[in-house]
């Protein structure tokens, strides 16, 4: 009888959990429902009281004039030149640096490390300034340099590989070692394949990060056809009046990629997380 009643509960309490775990999820999904909502009814005030939640009527109209309206197949190629070639660029500097804070023991080690953290207080708004005059001072304005280099690394990055290659044992550097395989060798070869979630979570964060670029891209890019998809949606937005069922399903077009790059990588990415806080 205890023992029924010891189930019971337990089925009781995890009912109740996923049930408020269910009611967080669809809070948080909201304003995206919403969203994906208002995109798919077409002429519909949205600005009408009591305000349209759910589609009376399904209808893809949006998405076809906004395709037609901007080109974007460009837009998305622009988009992935610059999130892939940062992305590559994230996961190398980001590895370098942190292997040597990890593996070797060197005068000042903490001292950098603890600098390198400190940075991560500064506003990213604040180097807006002292990154515009750096890119204009190499002459690479204009370009999609410009836009990739002020993040070609992060002090997160930096940080979340330091603890990844904390946790891997250092026998394993050793062995390598005594195979005569030189620290570049025993980094690409030995470190990395152990720390790949660790890498995977960079992948998808900057990846993230550089789809949804909106602000610097428009600063530095002179040319509105190297826009990439995010900055190339204020295009919706019109002088006078703006139809927000194009920019609803603008948007939606565009987080798609991000959640199938989520998909692919979710595993690795909660491991990666689990790795960093452990470590």
């Amino acid at each position: 009888m205890n023992l029924m009643k010891k189930t019971i509960l337990n089925v009781f309490n995890k009912t109740i959990i996923y049930l408020l775990l269910i009611l967080f999820a669809l809070l948080m999904m909201g304003p995206f429902l919403w969203l994906l909502s208002v995109s798919l009814m077409p002429g519909k005030n949205i600005f009408a009281f009591p305000p349209a939640i759910l589609p009376t009527f399904i209808d893809f109209d949006n998405y076809v004039q906004v395709w037609n309206y901007m080109d974007f197949p460009k837009y998305i190629i622009n988009t992935l030149i610059m999130a892939v070639i940062g992305v590559v660029m994230n996961v190398v500097l980001s590895c370098l640096t942190a292997y040597p804070m990890a593996a070797f023991k060197f005068k000042g080690r903490d001292a950098v490390f603890t600098l390198l953290v400190a940075t991560m207080i500064i506003p990213a708004a604040a180097g807006m300034v002292v990154n515009y005059l750096t890119i204009d001072a190499l002459g690479v304005m204009g370009t999609y340099l410009a836009v990739i280099l002020p993040s070609g690394v992060s002090v997160f990055n930096i940080f979340l590989m330091r603890q990844a290659f904390m946790t891997v044992p250092f026998e394993l550097r050793d062995s390598g070692k005594i195979d005569g395989a030189g620290e570049l060798r025993i980094w690409g070869q030995l470190m990395l394949p152990v720390v790949k979630p660790s890498i995977a979570v960079i992948v998808l964060l900057e990846f993230m990060g550089r789809w949804n670029d909106f602000l610097w891209p428009m600063i530095v890019l002179n040319d509105t056809d190297m826009y990439p998809l995010a900055s190339a949606l204020s295009f919706l937005n019109g002088q006078f009046a703006y139809n927000f069922g194009w920019i609803a399903a603008g948007t939606v077009i565009s987080v798609v990629p991000i959640i199938v790059v989520f998909l692919f990588t979710q595993k690795y990415y909660m491991e990666g997380i689990s790795g960093a806080v452990k470590g």
